[in-house]
């Protein structure tokens, strides 16, 4: 699979998506409780900008600002993006892709990797974190959030109502938190929780700082 056929898919998918997906935080207290920890230790630090990597339709990145961050969104679908900005108007999202991100190195207070490494091969897991690493300011803070497994793939042809091109991957988290702190990243919490009633695995939290500030 290459980022071609995601941004393809995500792409095509865009409207339903955010429109499925819309409320979905309001019923998993867990996932808001890692989000408001995130939040607490960003404005604890100093704040800063932070990044919604992999933003989507933007209701991360709308939930980050109502708990008080300067959060902006990039993902790597330009139909995601377009959905964003309709949907948010009062934030910024941009197109750009997850390893070459178009900011400043030391740049963020913290970022956000929400569920945005899911179609990534295990092998390539590395660059994104360093990358994540890079922009981050000493002292900013990452929150990772993807399926827990055994890192193998499964094939998704159709997807919200759309035929779609992706592989989607479940890690295990031992293994990302060592590569968080192979990155130079302190790893500071983590929590899996089951699988609710619509998902098929345990889902994973990763919360990691970068040293110094």
């Amino acid at each position: 699979m290459t980022l071609h056929a995601t941004r393809a898919s995500y792409d095509t998918v865009a409207a339903d998506y955010a429109s499925l997906l819309a409320d979905e935080l309001a019923a998993k207290p867990l996932d808001r409780a890692m989000l408001g920890v995130f939040a607490a230790y960003v404005r604890g630090d100093g704040g800063g900008p932070v990044a919604d990597l992999g933003c989507g339709p933007g209701r991360v990145t709308a939930y980050l600002r109502d708990l008080g961050l300067g959060a902006s969104g990039v993902d790597l679908s330009p139909g995601m993006v377009a959905e964003a900005r309709r949907r948010y108007p009062g934030l910024r999202f941009e197109v750009g892709t997850m390893t070459a991100l178009d900011l400043p190195d030391g740049s963020l207070g913290g970022a956000v990797a929400w569920y945005s490494l899911v179609h990534t091969p295990p092998r390539d897991l590395g660059a994104y974190v360093a990358e994540f690493r890079r922009v981050l300011a000493p002292g900013g803070h990452l929150l990772i959030a993807f399926k827990a497994g055994d890192d193998e793939g499964v094939r998704l042809d159709h997807a919200y109502g759309h035929p779609v091109d992706l592989d989607v991957y479940r890690f295990d988290p031992d293994r990302v938190a060592a590569l968080l702190e192979a990155a130079g990243l302190e790893v500071r919490a983590r929590l899996v929780r089951a699988a609710d009633p619509e998902e098929r695995t345990p889902q994973a939290f990763l919360l990691a700082r970068r040293p110094g500030g």
